[in-house]
């Protein structure tokens, strides 16, 4: 099957279902249908994003034979409900962090997909900037030596306010976890990622600093509570954390730290992260993705912008345009599309996937959940291995 004959559902039309579309789109792909719980807005939605067909209902659209893969984008507390039947309906499934609200849910999807010969994604798309394949080909080649210190932060000011809200506030439709399982996640699942190490041991201390918050009588879209008056709102408890900070120790011996927040005045979404080797170090900025700081002791530091030329072959592989051309967090989504629907193309799902796959989906579920029990019990714990 050629990659152009892929026909493709996506499943949830929120924040995060359009970028899905429009990276998938500009790869050349055609969207075949799309669902959301309510028929009407998808009806709607179908007519905004020029998508041919709004279905009824998942199951309506797991019944189409003519639909090849599913793109599930909806709420968290969805996932594990709708891949577990979109594997059953025997599609091919990328879906949105966290592949489920448990690792035993995980778990269960990871066989499920084994067992069906289906190939499968989680959608961690910063993996996908070109300077953070080239971090993993400098790490990876022992350019910056042995990884001794792991340390940065995911921080951003979209729930700086108590009138600030979102559906990831509920823990039944979020998690247990917020701050950590919506945008740690990122962080630990890229630095893993880079530095080919699993964390071994968590320290965690959570904190939330607005205890009530102001929920809207009406439904919004993520990031949409800044146009809300006073009068739509009705006060609600919150029992998620506003802010953790992490203590991490590697398989390596290596050490670390995470710090996130989504209560950050002026960071709108930024990951940083450096790597201090024994030789060298990294240092990126997700808000200032196309350059990448690589510091030395015995010689001048380096910026290097990107550019496809500078970089290392699998980097280069993920870079569209040549040096001096920015690319962003929607090409993310393109590039790890393009990962994945070349594996798809390619038929072998035995083969080790380029990209995250359901097992890092679970393994990141296993992390997380180390980390909440750490928070509780404030102490050390071990996190169990996966493979």
């Amino acid at each position: 099957m050629s990659t152009q004959n892929f026909n493709i559902g996506v499943v949830g039309t929120g924040f995060i279902g359009p970028a899905h579309i429009e990276g998938l789109r500009r790869l050349g792909f055609q969207i075949s249908g799309i669902v959301d719980i309510d028929p009407a807005t998808a009806r709607q939605k179908a007519t905004e994003l020029r998508v041919d067909r709004a279905y009824d209902s998942l199951e309506e659209m797991l019944a189409d034979s003519s639909i090849h893969v599913v793109h599930i984008t909806t709420p968290n507390y969805l996932h594990y409900p709708h891949v577990k039947a979109a594997l059953e309906a025997g599609k091919h499934v990328v879906c949105e962090k966290p592949l489920a609200m448990n690792s035993t849910q995980s778990a269960e999807l990871v066989k499920l997909a084994a067992a069906r010969g289906l190939a499968n994604a989680v959608n961690f798309n910063i993996r996908f900037y070109p300077l953070a394949h080239q971090s993993r080909a400098l790490v990876q080649s022992g350019e910056i030596g042995k990884p001794y210190i792991i340390q940065g932060s995911y921080l951003q000011d979209w729930l700086l306010y108590d009138t600030d809200w979102n559906w990831r506030l509920e823990p039944e439709l979020g998690g247990d976890m917020r701050a950590v399982a919506d945008i740690g996640s990122h962080w630990l699942d890229l630095v893993t990622f880079i530095t080919g190490l699993r964390i071994e041991r968590v320290c965690a201390d959570f904190a939330t600093f607005i205890p009530a918050r102001k929920k809207p009588t009406k439904a919004i879209d993520t990031f949409g509570g800044k146009l809300l008056k006073p009068e739509d709102y009705v006060e609600q408890p919150i029992h998620t954390e506003d802010y953790a900070t992490v203590l991490l120790r590697f398989e390596n011996g290596a050490r670390g730290a995470l710090t996130v927040s989504q209560v950050s005045a002026g960071r709108k979404n930024r990951l940083f992260f450096e790597i201090d080797g024994s030789k060298s170090s990294l240092v990126w900025d997700s808000e200032r993705p196309n350059e990448l700081f690589i510091g030395h002791r015995e010689r001048p530091n380096e910026l290097l912008f990107k550019d496809p030329s500078l970089l290392a072959p699998e980097a280069r592989r993920i870079a569209s345009y040549p040096g001096g051309h920015n690319e962003g967090f929607p090409d993310t989504f393109k590039q790890l599309y393009s990962t994945f629907y070349r594996y798809l193309n390619a038929g072998d799902f035995t083969a080790r996937p380029d990209f995250p796959a359901f097992a890092d989906g679970h393994y990141e579920l296993v992390l997380g959940e180390a980390i909440l029990q750490s928070a509780r019990e404030q102490k050390w714990i071990d996190v169990p291995a996966t493979h």
